[in-house]
């Protein structure tokens, strides 16, 4: 009876094995196939279930001129997705009882207008405030550095009354480094370091520019070009190697370079309860905020609504959880399904948060039904 006992499980071993290979198989080769109709040169992946590695996978050209393959250590810039170790920032130090999210900006910011004063944190983490733009298609508005642009941003009207609309824009996360530099006394990378990337032994992570020399590190590439007369983007056959600046005072923003295992690690860290002392504190963090008329809003198709840094799937069945950055590198997180897919491309225009969720169907059939 043993024996038999012994024979039963390694067969179903073997078939959960085999099963498990050919779904890996299948995702490949879809995977691959999207590579190619989009001409995206090389990506990495990650498919994490229940807080464990399925698989990790580089494919394709990380550095098109040369030649050299993607590996899993080839580092990728990961541009917005950086507002998550924002978010968990603001987070930990509401833990630490040195703000809260329904705190006015008034509180910790002096010398602003008087229609900001009444702007809450949790406002500025989910792109609500109204307030506007310190950027505008060129860079920095007045082409004279961060503090120069920040009181030009001053002189500017709201978008719209706070918490009426959602609007994407730099001036909510300049200000959220500010108040997390001025409430943790460290400046915003190593507060995130000794929290959040130290805790979990996440070291291929750097904040910077584009043209910074990174061992390891991928060029970023477009087939759009801006029309200098109109400033619009158009999308050509010719790929170019594009050149990014981030300004030190929005690392809360964007800026970020990093690989999609370090990243694994980033969100197992999370899940399992690495940063947070009460880890239903991610209820707060990735519950969608509504406007004042009730609704939801977001980027559109698929990210249909924002939590605090985090772009949301809102929907009964299967909801997620989707961080994007620069048209090119995504993750998704589907909590009831204890699903997380990462996606990192060295492509600016795919649409990764779109290809996550048709390789989620691999896992979870009736996903988007």
């Amino acid at each position: 009876m043993e024996i038999k006992k012994i024979v039963v499980l390694i067969l179903l071993f073997c078939g959960n094995f085999a099963f498990s290979q050919n779904r890996k198989s299948e995702i490949i080769d879809y995977l691959k196939k999207e590579m190619t109709e989009q001409q995206i040169p090389g990506c990495q992946l990650v498919v994490i279930k229940d807080n464990k590695v399925l698989f990790s996978e580089a494919l394709g050209i990380a550095n098109v001129p040369f030649s050299i393959p993607t590996k899993t250590n080839t580092i990728f810039s990961i541009n917005s997705i950086a507002k998550v170790f924002t978010s968990v920032a603001i987070i930990q130090l509401e833990e630490q009882n040195k703000l809260s999210i329904n705190d006015p900006i008034s509180k910790y910011i002096d010398s602003i207008p008087e229609t900001w004063k009444k702007i809450t944190l949790k406002q500025l983490l989910s792109h609500t405030s109204g307030l506007p733009d310190i950027e505008d298609e060129k860079g920095l508005i007045g082409n004279m550095g961060q503090d120069s642009a920040w009181v030009k941003v001053k002189k500017l009207p709201l978008q719209s009354e706070a918490g009426e609309k959602f609007y994407y824009n730099a001036t909510n996360y300049y200000i959220l480094q500010r108040i997390i530099e001025k409430c943790s006394l460290n400046k915003f990378e190593d507060f995130v370091r000794k929290n959040q990337f130290d805790v979990i032994g996440m070291k291929q992570i750097y904040y910077g520019n584009s043209y910074d020399v990174i061992k390891n590190k991928c060029p970023t590439y477009s087939y759009y070009q801006q029309d200098k007369a109109t400033n619009e983007y158009i999308k050509g056959t010719k790929l170019r190697e594009t050149y990014e600046e981030f300004p030190s005072k929005m690392i809360t923003d964007a800026g970020a370079f990093t690989t999609a295992e370090e990243m694994a690690k980033w969100i197992i860290g999370l899940l399992s309860g690495k940063f947070l002392k009460n880890n239903k504190k991610m209820d707060t963090i990735w519950e969608p905020v509504k406007l004042n008329n009730g609704t939801y809003d977001g980027f559109g198709g698929l990210l249909n609504a924002y939590a605090l840094g985090w772009p949301v799937i809102n929907r009964q069945n299967h909801p997620a959880v989707a961080p994007l950055g620069g048209g090119r590198a995504a993750f998704a997180i589907y909590p009831k399904d204890n699903l997380t897919i990462i996606l990192f491309t060295n492509l600016t225009g795919t649409i990764p948060n779109e290809i996550i969720e048709k390789i989620g169907k691999f896992y979870i059939p009736n996903l988007g039904n």
